[in-house]
């Protein structure tokens, strides 16, 4: 009989990396294989602790989904400090710790028999990528599926061959647009809002769920709401400087809300009127 055992959140599990992908300039794609019969126990939109002996840690997003995990995690990681560029050297073969998984996740047995709305800005597509392809794998249990996902260029551009697969689905509705476009691009250009008017939705068995940085939110929120989608049923990553995971260093405060125990997964309604948070 295998004994399965949790993660901790307090003490690190050692977890060896199996692969290492450049997607981007800063981004790159890393593949961890937790010890045999420990399970990290994730659900879409939770985060990991990933710690570097002798620098510190910082808080990642799983990407993979928990319906795909297999004793793996899957943590798109952009090179922006100590740890990640730490990370952004290693090789296959090394060692890192992980604790967790820390934080509220997206309520996938509330969203089913829903249609799903996706709405992903650059390294935002990361959280979310975990809940996508949750249902996905569980296809007969939801409506409709669209997926908006924007960047500022096409150079940075995250699981392309994946969006392709989303691209070519008959089951998926795949939109994609870059701020700004190069010679070679051929697809749309604009910010993520711009792809709204493609869209025609069922507001009252629509569920939204949107992930991307700061100034997205507030003009998606805008285009949301005004297809008559219900506050309740729009949810919100707010993945705001959090550093210990647990609520004590109060890096990631938002007026009484701490994000890293109290989202980052958030109802619009929980968070609605707090300015600190949109």
């Amino acid at each position: 009989m295998t004994v399965v055992r949790e993660s901790s959140v307090y003490v690190p599990t050692m977890a060896r990396v199996t692969s290492v992908e450049q997607m981007t300039e800063l981004e790159k794609l890393f593949i961890l294989e937790l010890p045999e019969g420990t399970s990290l126990g994730n659900e879409p939109g939770q985060f990991v602790e990933v710690s570097m002996l002798g620098i510190g840690e910082a808080p990642i997003s799983v990407s993979s989904s928990p319906s795909r995990s297999n004793g793996r995690l899957e943590l798109c990681v952009r090179r922006v400090g100590d740890v990640t560029n730490a990370m952004h050297a290693l090789e296959p073969g090394a060692f890192l710790g992980v604790r967790g998984p820390f934080g509220h996740p997206f309520p996938v047995a509330n969203m089913k028999g829903k249609d799903m709305l996706f709405a992903a800005g650059g390294l935002g597509l990361a959280p979310l990528r975990s809940l996508i392809n949750e249902v996905l794998d569980q296809r007969g249990a939801f409506g409709r599926v669209i997926v908006l996902y924007g960047t500022k260029h096409p150079s940075e551009i995250l699981f392309k061959d994946e969006l392709l697969e989303w691209a070519e689905r008959e089951d998926v509705e795949f939109h994609m647009t870059v701020d700004r476009g190069d010679p070679d691009w051929r697809g749309h250009v604009g910010v993520i809002t711009t792809l709204f008017p493609n869209i025609t939705i069922n507001p009252r068995n629509t569920v939204a769920a949107i992930c991307g940085p700061p100034i997205m939110y507030r003009f998606v929120l805008m285009e949301l709401l005004g297809k008559g989608i219900p506050e309740t049923q729009i949810y919100l990553s707010l993945e705001r400087r959090m550093k210990c995971g647990v609520g004590k260093c109060g890096h990631c405060q938002i007026d009484e809300l701490y994000c890293c125990q109290d989202g980052p997964v958030f109802r619009y309604t929980d968070i609605k009127g707090l300015e600190e948070a949109l």
